[in-house]
């Protein structure tokens, strides 16, 4: 007889698989030893798992989440999360270098589109270029750097996060 970890496809095991690796990171990312070190880790791990370590972050935030059945075309969101009664789409980029303004502006279409608002989550750096994309896209809020740690970390709610 199989056990019940086996059941389910393998898309969904792999879900599971990262979801687990993202609650691990969760757990590992405080040992590290500072915020610098912290960022460089993030920047290193799967793609996949940087989507699941930010859904499984909003929901230990006591979030209503909604994870997307599929990694890879997703059709720009990476994930969703209601905060106060709002829909807010997530779109999660693991760069290790700077942040493509194409991207920002093509998530604030998506949002437009969706009549709601959007996380820009990264782990990169964000230029001059990429700061002009954010004002075009009011409905968009940046997650990276400060902000992002402290929203994995746990010690600050959401609440802050949309301003």
């Amino acid at each position: 007889m199989l056990l019940p970890f086996f059941f389910g496809t393998a898309s969904q095991r792999r879900h599971r698989r990262y979801q687990r690796q993202a609650a691990r990171i969760l757990v590992r990312l405080p040992q590290l030893r500072d915020d610098a070190a912290r960022l460089v880790y993030l920047r290193k791990i799967n793609p996949y798992v940087f989507e699941e370590i930010l859904m499984t972050a909003f929901a230990r935030q006591g979030c209503r989440i909604k994870r997307n059945a599929r990694y890879s075309g997703d059709g720009g969101a990476d994930g969703q999360v209601w905060i106060n009664g709002q829909r807010w789409l997530i779109q999660a980029k693991r760069y290790s270098n700077g942040v493509l303004s194409q991207h920002i502006l093509d998530f604030g279409v998506l949002v437009r589109q969706e009549r709601c608002r959007g996380f820009f989550v990264h782990t990169g750096r964000t230029g001059e270029t990429s700061r002009k994309a954010l004002c075009a896209v009011p409905d968009v809020s940046l997650l990276s750097g400060n902000r992002l740690l402290k929203l994995l970390s746990g010690n600050t709610g959401w609440q802050n996060l949309d301003q």
